[in-house]
């Protein structure tokens, strides 16, 4: 299976939506850009993994290492709680993990 980080990503915000009990128009285009800001940073990630460049246990901490950067920036919606950040990046990097073990 291909990893193709469009993908991904939409069904990363597609996770967040789901996690969060607010308004979701009124944080979608900001966590858009969360994620856009990211792109990067995870499609190497993943693509590090793919490779065997990095094991499982370095691409969880990988991971969480960006679960906490997208946290910090969900935060800044002043609509979403601490508790609905942590939701949304943990159900966003959920996707990712899981999208990464089908692609390998």
């Amino acid at each position: 299976m291909s990893f193709d980080i469009e993908a991904v990503l939409g069904d990363m915000l597609t996770a967040v939506k789901d996690s969060v009990d607010v308004d979701w128009d009124d944080v979608k285009g900001y966590a858009k850009q969360v994620f856009e800001n990211e792109k990067e940073a995870l499609a190497e990630l993943a693509e590090q993994r793919l490779r065997g460049e990095i094991t499982e246990e370095e691409l969880k901490s990988e991971l969480d290492d960006e679960k906490d950067t997208v946290e910090a920036e969900l935060k800044a919606i002043q609509v979403m709680t601490k508790a609905m950040a942590q939701r949304a990046a943990n159900a966003a990097m959920d996707v990712l993990s899981k999208a990464i073990k089908a692609a390998l």
